[in-house]
């Protein structure tokens, strides 16, 4: 009887769980079990290992094989473990040392051929071998960048089974040819969730270079796009077809601030996950955008798919912007199924697989049209839809849900001179996100020692009792919750927004122009004369 051990890991969600592959050799029938409660992908690991082993010039015991993933409880899918599975079965036939993989987490598939194909979620899974104390990883070459993000932790990056024999019996390493391009072990880009229909996809910008001065006139809607991310405020569009919003939205990435190390850690293991993350990328360094089609499902949106729910448009959005365009279009459930997320900043999903929390920590921006063919309240358009029709559609989004947006702006018509005229254009992504990132830094001084990041995330609480506003600043307010047009959710949202609305003033505290300009913002509704964003009063 013979019996080694090897380590992989597990993921749920986008958490790793470490994973003790055992494998034991005994006298019987050739047979091989594997037990543990893995999926049927990998089951079929199985006929994927015998086959790697035999065409690597290893021989197949001729045993009765069983091999063990423990913890039993965990549930285990995907093909990652056909590295470990071999290397056990390979210790337990003596064809390598088992004392030379004590220290190893091995995480990778197997080719018939022996060659080790890339997987998914090679970064989350690294980090928790190494909060586990594992130093030494062996990792396809292709995610060997990937791994290495992970810092203390050695990354051996091999292309097949038999390197890693060699490397392990400390022999002569044997020459493999790397994938070519565009094959599929070169690449996991085109691995998508399932049903997930993403649209424009994610980066920085879907348009590359498209720059804010692109944007004809919206003078309103601009500056709710910059206290949206000065502050990670969401925002609603609203406006004729053809008004400028999905340009707006496209444009937002580009005026937040670049992720931090840690922000970029965790948008990178969500990716890696879904299996989007670009191969010649291993850091996502700029904020994700994320635009599903107005056809996307709810488990799409939160998160879903087969077994252990993998994440969903709000997760591959976390520290970025999610942009619902034709928001309306969307069905009631997938964008009341948005609430929870807004909320709490991660979503929790429930499957017959197990229960799966994501982080969803992302700045939503909805588009919406006034009716069915976007003309309603515009002058000489000729709107033909009926007042039922125009309430049934604008009631779609519901009151809960637009109760959670702080920042609602009508965008109408450009006009001909802003359009035509030599003045049109506006200030340019760079100006504008420089105010932003000096507006993020005197909320993030203010915010130390606090588990906030920006003024969205705060609690009301501590707007009214901490951090206290001008005196006087919050009469228009006070007589809105009186007439009960705004919720006590709603004020808290208006303080949120003036707080940003002082950050990008250089005030040390909101102050009556600051609410005021936030209640527009939030209703639509001027109250005196508020100033521009960005000045310092006098």
């Amino acid at each position: 009887m013979s019996f080694a051990r090897a380590c992989s890991v597990a993921l749920v969600g986008v958490e790793g769980v470490l994973v003790e592959v055992q494998a034991d050799l005994e006298r019987g029938v050739p047979a091989f079990a594997l037990v543990g409660l893995p999926d049927k992908s990998l089951v079929e690991s199985r006929d994927r290992v015998r086959a790697a082993m035999v065409n690597s010039g290893a021989e197949w015991p001729q045993m009765k094989l069983t091999v063990g993933l423990s913890p039993a409880s965990v549930p285990k899918g995907g093909s990652g473990f056909d590295l470990a599975i071999a290397t056990a079965v390979l210790g337990a036939s003596g064809r390598i040392d088992p004392g030379a993989m004590t220290d190893l987490v091995l995480i990778g598939e197997l080719g018939l051929d022996g060659r080790v194909r890339p997987v998914r979620g090679v970064l989350p899974a690294v980090l928790a071998a190494a909060a586990a104390g594992y130093r030494q990883v062996v990792v396809p070459e292709q995610t060997a960048g990937e791994a290495a993000l992970v810092p203390g932790v050695s990354v051996l990056g091999v292309r097949s089974l038999r390197q890693l024999i060699a490397v392990l019996n400390d022999e002569p390493v044997p020459d493999e040819v790397p994938a070519p391009e565009g094959s599929p072990d070169s690449s996991l880009a085109g691995l998508m969730v399932p049903g997930a229909g993403l649209g424009t996809g994610l980066g920085a910008s879907p348009s590359g270079c498209a720059d804010l001065a692109d944007v004809a006139g919206q003078h309103m809607a601009r500056t709710a796009l910059e206290v949206a991310a000065a502050g990670g405020h969401h925002l609603m569009l609203h406006g004729p077809p053809g008004a400028g919003k999905t340009m707006l939205a496209e444009r937002l990435p580009g005026v937040l601030p670049p992720l931090t190390q840690e922000e970029a850690l965790e948008v990178t293991a969500v990716h890696s996950v879904a299996g989007i993350l670009p191969p010649d990328q291993p850091l996502v360094r700029t904020a994700p955008y994320c635009a599903p089609h107005h056809s996307a499902t709810m488990p799409s949106l939160v998160g879903g798919g087969n077994g252990l729910p993998r994440p969903g448009a709000v997760s591959l959005a976390h520290r970025g912007v999610l942009f619902l365009d034709e928001a309306p279009e969307f069905s009631a459930k997938s964008l009341d199924a948005l609430r929870q997320p807004l909320e709490s900043g991660h979503v929790v999903v429930a499957r017959s697989g197990g229960v799966v929390r994501l982080p969803a920590r992302f700045l939503l921006v909805l588009a919406a049209n006034p009716c069915p063919c976007g003309r309603h309240a515009v002058n000489g358009a000729g709107c033909e839809c009926p007042p039922s029709v125009v309430r049934r559609y604008q009631a779609r989004l519901s009151g809960p849900l637009l109760d959670r947006i702080d920042l609602r702006v009508g965008v109408g018509p450009v006009s001909r001179s802003d359009l035509l005229g030599p003045g049109g254009g506006g200030e340019t992504t760079a100006a504008v996100a420089a105010r932003v990132l000096a507006a993020r830094g005197r909320a993030r001084s203010r915010l130390t020692g606090t588990p906030w990041r920006v003024n969205s995330e705060v609690p009301g609480h501590e707007l009214r009792t901490r951090w206290r506003a001008g005196p006087g600043a919050l009469a228009a307010a006070e007589r809105d919750m009186e007439r009960g047009l705004l919720t006590a959710r709603g004020l808290d949202r208006v303080l949120r927004v003036a707080w940003t609305l002082a950050d990008l003033a250089d005030r040390d505290r909101p102050e009556k122009t600051d609410v005021d300009l936030a209640l527009a913002l939030r209703t639509g509704v001027a109250r005196g004369t508020p100033q521009r964003v960005g000045t310092r009063s006098r």
